[in-house]
């Protein structure tokens, strides 16, 4: 038998669920044990065929609006990536009970940019088109209330109502590199504008890009366990490509991988975006393990050890207030 060729993976830290998405997670769970099955969660709770599979599996049923769920005493979950004002109104309408699993630093944006908008601010939403996330943030405030700045050649391109009253706000699963450039236009252009006391950009997004940046530029390859649709998991792949590594690959589970792109490696980076669950991960380092003969290291860019309760609804104190 033919000696497996070595094989370093160097494993990303932190990597994997963030703070928000476990609640996510968990809010839908929970939902399940108090009130049994169905739960309707409007659009996927985090973006993870895995995890949704799983969660569908235990009675959830996924919608992407509220006029696909019949009248109902079920509860009824708002998605972790946020929601327009007009969807927990249109829930209020037709009695349902909802609860809100938008996850906490995305409600804090939501905050931000009504605050602007109460001080009449022109508000600026550095973000991506058509992302559940953008959508509920613009979804906030009227319409034409938010302009939506997707690139520094928008923000180059961008004209003001009044150049002295304008604020930003961002998208929490940005690239932290892309958006500094964008800021640093709107800045430079506008040197009045009002950003965030605290960057938007969440600690779990800033964190898994760093780790990238650490590991990219000493792998032959790097593979981001992550969703086509998450943003997040794209952004890291993006990240590890601009630090130099020739293939940077996403892949939701190990029948994903392209063998080709691997032949004859000697280390391969590993991570998983914020929606990403660590058994994957795992998944996908027995894949290798069948091929190569692997050697494992873990590179660390952060200590993360934050927490975000459930919504008030689910917590066991609940019934007594």
């Amino acid at each position: 038998m033919l000696a497996k060729p070595p094989l370093k993976i160097v494993l990303c830290s932190p990597r994997g669920f963030c703070a928000g998405v476990v609640r996510a997670i968990d809010t839908v769970e929970r939902a399940l044990t108090l009130y049994g099955a169905p739960v309707y969660v409007r659009h996927e709770i985090v973006h993870n065929k895995y995890v949704v599979d799983n969660l569908r599996a235990k009675g959830a049923i996924f919608v992407e609006e509220l006029g696909e769920i019949p009248d109902t005493k079920a509860p009824v979950v708002f998605s972790a990536h946020g929601v327009p004002k007009s969807v927990p109104e249109d829930a209020t309408a037709r009695n349902f009970f909802s609860v809100d699993a938008t996850c906490p630093l995305v409600t804090k944006v939501h905050r931000e940019a009504a605050i602007h908008f109460k001080r009449g601010r022109e508000i600026l939403l550095i973000g991506h088109s058509h992302h559940p996330e953008v959508v509920g943030t613009l979804g906030q405030l009227p319409v034409g209330a938010v302009t939506l700045i997707e690139t520094a050649a928008d923000a180059s391109s961008f004209t003001p109502k009044n150049p002295d009253n304008l604020a930003f706000v961002t998208q929490t699963t940005l690239s932290i590199d892309d958006t500094a450039g964008i800021v640093a236009v709107l800045r430079q252009r506008f040197p009045n504008i009002s950003g965030p006391h605290k960057e938007d950009i969440c600690y779990a997004t800033t964190n898994r890009q760093a780790a990238v940046k650490k590991v990219a530029p000493v792998v032959d390859a790097m593979i981001v366990v992550g969703a086509p649709n998450s943003s997040n998991s794209q952004r890291l792949r993006e990240v590890a490509e601009r630090e130099g590594c020739r293939v940077a690959v996403l892949a939701q589970r190990a029948s994903d991988i392209d063998w080709s792109l691997f032949e004859g490696i000697s280390s391969l980076g590993l991570t998983a975006g914020a929606s990403a669950p660590e058994v994957i991960v795992e998944e996908i380092m027995g894949a290798f393990a069948e091929r190569f003969d692997l050697s494992v290291e873990t590179v660390s860019a952060a200590e993360e050890n934050e927490f975000f309760p459930l919504p008030r609804v689910l917590r066991p104190d609940a019934a007594a207030e």
